[in-house]
């Protein structure tokens, strides 16, 4: 079986990873800076230490002959907190300057990375939003994450290894609901808030979407070209009044009032420019395109997972 190494693995997304790859026999080699969160397995060994830690990353490339490499750190909801600081950017930049290089070097074979949604430019229609659209990272967070796409691609210009990026929509589980409830509720007001009916929507992946993508790339038949960029996410969008629901049935919220949305637009749109937090924020929410119901089209995605998880079976 394929030796793969996952940084960030002790994280939501990557302990996630960690757990399939192993359950499937692989032989998983873990990093993070967290204690070791695993039940002791045969073809599973961890290593605490920074992902900034080239020495120690890069000897575990090496030393191990690494055939996959999966990059989960440096990622929110993974790895860094949901309100990001110049340190955040230190650490990334720092990463991308070595990591891919000496995967390359120690010949690994596939890296798949985790990127994200906010990469896009504003879409001026309600057309789905595919991987061929306008990039202007905006935030931080996007920022970190386009550079890092950037800096995997200049890795591979002149070597064999082949790079899968996924760009995720916010990631949410049965027990993991921030990026959820940022979207429903006000923290100003200290309460939950729809529009209307809320009939309108947003996407999100669930976080089983993404081991099943993974493990859809790792699994692709021979004669398969699966090198490039995916939109990984849901196949529909998770409108705005099933989450309310939701989270008040798990008692996740309390009051839900209902608001204007001309007003909140407008609001919103003048509190965006200039922002701090639309910039440092990961979960930041524009109340200006609130209605848009700006979705991502998995498509491509989706030659290689079937994308089973949705808001309703998810666990």
């Amino acid at each position: 079986m394929k030796t793969i190494l996952v940084t960030g693995a002790s994280g939501l997304i990557g302990k996630a990873v960690t757990e399939m790859l192993v359950s499937k026999g692989y032989n998983v080699i873990a990093t993070d800076k967290e204690n070791d969160p695993f039940e002791k397995a045969d073809n599973l060994s961890y290593t605490r230490c920074p992902v900034t830690d080239k020495d120690t990353i890069s000897d575990l490339l090496t030393k191990n002959k690494t055939n996959v490499l999966i990059h989960l750190a440096c990622t929110v909801d993974n790895d860094f907190p949901a309100v990001l600081s110049s340190e955040e950017e230190k650490t990334s930049a720092a990463v991308d300057k070595y990591l891919y290089k000496a995967a390359v070097s120690a010949g690994v074979e596939d890296i798949i990375i985790i990127s994200t949604h906010q990469i896009y430019a504003p879409q001026k229609t309600r057309e789905p939003i595919r991987e061929t659209m306008n990039e202007k990272p905006s935030s931080i967070y996007a920022k970190i994450k386009s550079d890092s796409e950037k800096a995997l691609s200049a890795a591979l210009k002149k070597a064999d290894t082949k790079g899968v990026i996924m760009r995720v929509c916010p990631v949410y589980t049965k027990d993991f609901t921030d990026n959820l409830k940022a979207k429903v509720y006000d923290p100003k007001d200290g309460c939950a808030f729809v529009y209307g009916y809320g009939d309108y929507g947003y996407t999100f992946t669930c976080l089983y979407n993404i081991v099943d993508f993974v493990n859809g790339i790792l699994t692709c038949p021979a004669g398969i070209s699966y090198p490039g960029v995916y939109n990984v996410c849901d196949s529909k969008p998770i409108v705005a009044k099933d989450i309310v629901e939701t989270l008040r049935n798990d008692h996740k919220i309390g009051a839900v009032m209902s608001r204007n949305y001309g007003s909140d637009a407008v609001k919103g749109a003048a509190a965006l420019f200039g922002s701090k937090a639309a910039r440092t924020d990961y979960r930041y929410n524009d109340l200006s395109i609130a209605c848009s119901n700006i979705s991502y089209d998995n498509t491509k995605a989706q030659r290689i997972s079937t994308f089973r998880w949705k808001f309703t079976n998810t666990k």
